[in-house]
């Protein structure tokens, strides 16, 4: 990895954010965090959820060639959807190209691979409508099958004992639990407090899940066994955050990323977006569109004690397949509809010490979104969202390639993945 690069101004402006949290000895150190980490006890799960085997890192599952039996077969492709052409394109990854397209419902978000990873679920939500569906595609032939009606599906997830599906109807402020093989309504939990629910990640022992409220600047907190919400959480926004400019000097070819000029920070709250936990289960980073960052929450406590700034638009987060670091896509812009070729890259954050460790960029601009790691974890495979491109990374060297795909790329996945079990979103497994 290359070496860090840093904003004096964005340090200065998270020190002082959180310098109340420090005095009050929230921020343990990464020396700290480790020797806790290596003492953990041996965690006990939720009734039904698999055990975990590493309580020092919670994706040791999901390590190259860690691969279920259930994967045997399955097509080596990039499932990628494109939110505004309504469809789904296919792309070999050996040979670098698109092989296959084909329709969806109306406006697919995110490609979902199921808890029993037997199905990749294409989630249309409808946005505005009555009409979202999911469309079931067979990973092993890489068709998709006969669409299932539900509402609103903006993303989804699945509880750690593998008994529902949870439907995150982000335009009701609703997690609906549905029946996991043919998405029957089982019950729903609402979540009054966060429009824009969105994104969620899940506690080491299955106890409950912590979702962001993209439009309230929150996270909230549920507790799957007693299926209600625990409490919110307001994030703080940094004092100062990186510039959009539209046109502005964009990274060159053998150059490091760095983000632009910062500006005083005039958003009052942000917009979180991604959300994942650390290996040892006991923090979570949220990625924050209008922060230009990841804050960072204790779990149990469900108190924010840190904040890492990646770059402009911070939004989708990945773990690499040796559990060390964590891959911070930043999408380049503020807006929700943003420009092409804008100021996007990918942060490196060491998970051990909590520091940008590399910088990738996009030579001439780009919008970096959500994807996923190849299962070797030698590349970084993530949808241009404003350029209508995937972008593959080398996870050694940054490189960049690009493959042209439909209109407005989005949740795109991954597919066969190591692991046991799915949670959902673009291949959360473990």
């Amino acid at each position: 990895m290359g070496d860090s690069v840093s904003r004096p101004a964005m340090l200065a402006s998270a020190t002082l954010a959180l310098g109340a949290l420090v005095a009050a000895g929230w921020l343990a150190t990464p020396g700290a965090r480790a020797q806790a980490g290596a003492a953990a006890p041996a965690v006990v799960t939720v009734s039904g959820m698999p055990p975990v085997p590493d309580a020092r890192n919670l994706y040791s599952e999901t390590a190259a060639g860690r691969f279920s039996a259930v994967v045997t077969g399955a097509l080596e492709r990039i499932y990628v959807p494109n939110l505004r052409s309504n469809d789904v394109y296919v792309i070999d990854p050996a040979a670098m190209k698109v092989v296959d397209r084909f329709k969806v419902g109306i406006g697919p978000q995110h490609i979902v691979p199921s808890w029993d990873l037997r199905t990749l679920w294409v989630t249309n939500n409808a946005e505005g409508r009555t009409d979202g569906s999911l469309t079931p595609i067979d990973p092993k032939t890489g068709k998709p099958g006969q669409a299932v009606m539900v509402d609103d599906p903006y993303n989804m997830y699945y509880s750690p004992d593998g008994k529902s599906a949870i439907v995150v109807a982000e335009a009701r402020k609703r997690l609906d639990f549905r029946d996991p093989q043919t998405m029957a309504m089982q019950y729903s939990i609402d979540v009054p407090g966060c429009p824009g629910v969105n994104h969620a990640d899940f506690s080491i022992d299955g106890r409950f899940a912590i979702f962001t409220c993209e439009f309230a600047g929150a996270l909230v907190k549920i507790d799957l066994a007693q299926r209600k919400v625990l409490g919110y959480l307001q994030l703080q926004m940094p004092t100062t955050r990186f510039k959009e400019t539209p046109g502005g000097p964009r990274v060159k070819a053998g150059q490091i990323w760095e983000p632009g000029a910062t500006e005083i920070c005039t958003a009052k709250r942000g917009m979180p977006q991604d959300i994942r936990a650390s290996p040892d289960g006991r923090r979570y980073y949220v990625a924050d569109m209008h922060a230009d960052g990841v804050h960072i929450v204790d779990g149990e406590t469900f108190r924010q004690i840190g904040f890492i700034p990646t770059g402009l638009g911070a939004h989708g987060l990945y773990p690499s397949r040796d559990g060390r670091h964590l891959y911070v896509a930043n999408r380049g812009s503020h807006q929700v509809h943003g420009p092409k070729l804008g100021d996007g890259g990918v942060a490196v954050i060491d998970f051990a010490t909590d520091k940008v460790v590399a910088r990738w960029g996009i030579p001439g601009g780009g919008s970096p979104d959500m994807g996923n790691v190849s299962a070797d974890g030698r590349w970084l495979w993530l949808a241009a969202r404003y350029d209508d491109a995937v972008y593959r990374f080398d996870t050694a060297s940054g490189e960049v390639r690009q493959i042209k795909v439909g209109a407005e790329p989005h949740g795109l996945t991954v597919w066969p993945q190591p692991g046991r079990y799915s949670l959902g979103h673009t291949g959360n497994l473990r």
